[in-house]
């Protein structure tokens, strides 16, 4: 599936990541599209502004998207996001159930979806999602980047 498809709602994800900065949050943004492809949750990282330790981008595009939807199984659905999920993440998407992580820029600190772990593809657990990778790749390390370069 070509990554161009999704350059959208990358663009999307990327809007949410800069919203975070105005929190001090570090800039990373998700968003959850429903089969139909039309946005069913929106998150951005609010660690800091809500101190919450589990306020990642794609855990609160996740129960956004669920409580739209009115359960926890997010079939069909797809998760794009401006950095590779960590573990967490990662294993939140497998639980909801979507059907593909969509990924900006990879973490090689802590990705979970193919760098420093695989949990989406390991095959001990009950699903796994597609995968695409490097959609606006650039775009998103240079917003993080940014921030990490001024926060230094």
């Amino acid at each position: 599936m070509s990554a161009g498809r999704w350059d959208g709602a990358m663009g999307a994800a990327l809007d949410e990541a800069r919203a975070a900065l105005a929190t001090g949050d570090v800039p990373i943004g998700a968003i959850v599209l429903a089969p139909d492809g039309t946005p069913a949750g929106r998150g951005r990282n609010v660690r800091e502004a809500d101190h919450d330790p589990t306020g990642h981008a794609e855990v609160v595009a996740l129960r956004e998207a669920a409580r739209r939807r009115g359960e926890w199984r997010l079939d069909g659905h797809t998760l794009v996001v401006t950095l590779e999920p960590c573990t967490m993440c990662a294993g939140a998407a497998v639980l909801s159930r979507v059907e593909r992580v969509v990924f900006g820029a990879w973490d090689p600190k802590a990705g979970a979806v193919g760098s420093l772990w695989d949990v989406v593809r390991d095959r001990r657990l009950n699903h796994r999602p597609e995968v695409v990778a490097e959609v606006r790749a650039a775009e998103s390390a240079a917003l993080l980047e940014e921030f990490f370069a001024s926060h230094r």
